[in-house]
Formats: C-alpha cells, structure tokens, sequence
C-alpha cells in the first residue's frame, strides 16, 4: 500500500497506517457478518414437515414428541399444563444423548 498525498514522509506514513487499520478493521467485521449470517441460517429450519417437533391430534386425544418418539394418549391433560411426563422424557433423552458423546 502507498499513499503520497502528503509532503511529510511522517504524515503519508500515518495516514498509510490508518487507511491500512480501517481496511483490516472492515475485513474482520464482514468476517463476523458472515459468520453470525451463517450461524443464523444453520439455526432456522426449512419449515418442512420433517422437522415437526411435536404434533397434537385432538381426533385421537394424542400427543406425538417426534425428537424422543414419545406418544401420549393425554391430550386434554397436556394442554391443561400437565406436561412433566415429557419433560422427563426429554431430560432422560438428551442427558443420555450427552453422555453418549
């Protein structure tokens, strides 16, 4: 890089180091968009029905968690707010998941 604006060979220098600290900064901060770009997409599903996390079928009173393949026939009782049974299920599932790793 150089820059010869200047008559002082002091002041091109200092204004070299500043454009050159401006362009690295740019470059570091595009990096981070793209990287939290990136994160956000690897984060956000496609809305196809295979990533459904649960499906709740009032007809047959039930209740499917489709991560764990869990399924209950307490529909009434989960939208009430009784829901420890799958919170259970999902703490044993994925404890036992971490641990396998």
């Amino acid at each position: 890089m150089t820059c010869q604006d200047e008559k002082s060979q002091h002041k091109n220098k200092a204004k070299a180091r500043k454009l050159l600290r401006a362009r690295l900064l740019d470059a570091i901060q595009e990096e981070q968009r793209e990287k939290t770009a990136e994160d956000r997409k690897s984060q956000v599903g496609s809305g196809d029905r295979s990533e459904r996390i649960r499906t709740y079928n009032f007809p047959q009173n039930r209740v499917t968690d489709h991560r764990i393949n869990l399924t209950l026939y307490r529909l009434e009782e989960i939208l009430e707010g009784n829901i420890n049974e799958i919170i259970d299920s999902l703490t044993t599932h994925f404890k036992a998941e971490s641990i396998m790793q």
